[in-house]
């Protein structure tokens, strides 16, 4: 991508931070609808979830990106690749644990799903852009 005029990177670098932003708007719109269409404000616990999935990454692993990827004999950043692991199995178990208990229904459960599907999209395309090498985000 050096080959490219400055003002061509700089539009494909800006149409790569709107797709993240309209991925991560998206994925809030399905979580709020999830909600607000069926008038039931409980499957909004699973956003727990979603503010505390960086978490650990962020206190423990440091500012290594790649080391959520890679082998380490630390075992901080394996204590962080548990919690981000049981995190994000939580963001999926909080709306099943609430379809099978009765508190929501099959529409809010599938709408709750999509957002975190949509959420994880989001994140590996962070992932990828921030590891071209040419371009960061932060």
């Amino acid at each position: 991508m050096a080959e490219l005029p400055g003002h061509v990177r700089y539009c494909l670098n800006t149409g790569k931070l709107v797709l993240l932003a309209i991925l991560v708007s998206g994925g809030v719109v399905l979580q709020i609808l999830a909600c607000a269409l069926y008038d039931n404000w409980w499957p909004m616990l699973s956003a727990i979830t979603y503010v505390l999935l960086p978490m650990p990454l962020l206190f423990f692993a440091g500012s290594e990106g790649g080391s959520l990827f890679s082998e380490s004999d630390s075992s901080w950043a394996n204590a962080s690749k548990f919690l981000t692991g049981a995190s994000a199995v939580g963001s999926i178990a909080i709306p099943a644990i609430l379809k099978h208990s009765g508190v929501i229904g099959w529409g809010a459960l599938g709408m709750e799903l999509s957002s975190f599907f949509v959420f994880v999209l989001a994140i590996m395309c962070y992932i990828r852009m921030s590891s071209e090498g040419d371009y960061s985000i932060i």
